[in-house]
Formats: structure tokens, sequence, C-alpha cells
């Protein structure tokens, strides 16, 4: 009964089976916390109103910008207020046709 050695793996060979393995596992990774990631941002509320900010009775906010010192409210009757960040009162007001 002659036994046959079973062939020597170069080494090369051996390193490029585990550079591949390694890869698809990083891949793998990557691709869950991508798929993590875009589930938990679009399950995201949103920014809330601040609490300085009210609107006129019968609107509601449809977004919300904030910038330096003011914020923007598009409301859902085609308007834009534009509130004072410090202290909440009413700045400008824009149709939109």
């Amino acid at each position: 009964m002659d036994e046959t050695p079973e062939p020597v793996e170069p080494a090369n060979l051996r390193f490029l089976r585990l550079l591949v393995t390694g890869l698809t596992g990083i891949m793998i990774v990557g691709l869950v916390v991508v798929v993590a990631l875009i589930v938990i941002r679009l399950n995201d509320d949103g920014p809330t109103m601040p609490d300085q900010i009210t609107l006129p009775e019968g609107v509601s906010a449809s977004a919300l910008t904030i910038g330096e010192g003011w914020w923007a409210v598009v409301t859902d009757d085609n308007r834009i207020l534009i509130y004072d960040q410090m202290t909440g009162a009413l700045r400008q007001e824009i149709e939109i046709k």
C-alpha cells in the first residue's frame, strides 16, 4: 500500500487565497454597515420644530431650514416663514406662487 503525499501548495497561492477570503469578509461587513446606516437614516424623524416657533393656526410645516440667526419654515399652504433664531419672532413671510 503505497501512500502518495498530498501536493504542497505554493506559498504565493496560499497568500492569495487568504487575501481573497479576507477581502470577501471585509466586503460583507462593509455591506452590512452600509445597509444598517441607510435603514437608520430612513427611520429618522428628521429635524424637529424649535420650541420658540409658533406657527399660525391651521398651518403645518413641510420643511425646516436652519440658517445663521434664522429659521425658515415651508408650510403646507405654500408659504415660507422666516423666524428670528434668538427671539422666535416672525421676520418675513414669502408666498410661493
